[in-house]
């Protein structure tokens, strides 16, 4: 898929929405959807930065994105379904989701780790996807063909020490999407996968291995067409997959 070479116009008419998308892989990812036709539906906490990454959109020439400041540690179901309807009431469809969005303290060995930080990387790494993913829902099945991609990570498909919470959430997210594919059955028009990037040169990376230069990883522009091909209409038959970018 590293080789996959996506047409100009792939993603021309679609609303995706992106999660984390002020920085690091959503960002690049945000900025390669617009390139190839998407509308973005720019969601983060951090205000200053979406605008900085609309402006860059828009001074590329892409399609308007839409911006949704928003907190997913602080989501609730009723939050997340306004700003469901929200979407729906100013971009009137939604045919991809990009979950992005990332909580991350330090690798620690667990004995350290506490319930209040376990309880912000569940909430923010996996509950959240989920139940964003579900208030989008009725919207994402009136798409001729959606799609929602979750972010796992390496240290979730293969744990190792100190990655503790971080990687438990991020391991649930590949059990929630083989689930949820397969309760969607037959439901041709809807997809749910997993995508983990594998090593690349993002903040995260430095914290984690301080001590590597950026240049011994893949940089985000690197991994987009695994993101465009899993966006795009031509992985249609891709379904509750674990889908490794650098395996």
């Amino acid at each position: 898929m590293k080789d996959y070479s996506p047409r100009p116009d792939l993603l021309a008419g679609r609303v995706i929405l992106v999660t984390g998308a002020s920085s690091g892989l959503g960002r690049a990812a945000s900025l390669s959807f617009a390139r190839h036709g998407a509308t973005v539906a720019l969601l983060a906490r951090n205000e200053a930065k979406l605008e900085a990454v609309y402006d860059e959109i828009v001074a590329a020439g892409g399609p308007e994105p839409a911006m949704f400041p928003y907190d997913l540690g602080a989501a609730d179901d009723r939050s997340l379904e306004t700003l469901a309807g929200t979407i729906a009431h100013h971009l009137k469809r939604l045919d991809g989701l990009l979950h992005s969005a990332h909580q991350f303290y330090s690798l620690t060995p667990l004995h350290l780790q506490t319930l209040e930080q376990w309880q912000a990387l569940m909430r923010v790494n996996l509950i959240a996807p989920f139940a964003l993913t579900r208030a989008c829902l009725p919207l994402l099945q009136q798409s001729a063909d959606a799609s929602v991609v979750f972010t796992g990570e390496t240290h979730g498909h293969q744990p190792s020490a100190y990655w503790g919470g971080y990687a438990v959430a991020k391991s649930g997210l590949e059990t929630l999407t083989r689930i949820w594919a397969d309760e969607l059955g037959a439901e041709k028009n809807l997809r749910i996968n997993t995508l983990i990037p594998g090593p690349v040169a993002t903040t995260l990376r430095s914290r984690t291995h301080p001590g590597l230069s950026p240049e011994t990883v893949p940089d985000t522009d690197a991994l987009m067409p695994w993101y465009l091909y899993l966006l795009g209409e031509d992985s249609r038959a891709v379904q509750g997959q674990i889908v490794e970018c650098q395996p």
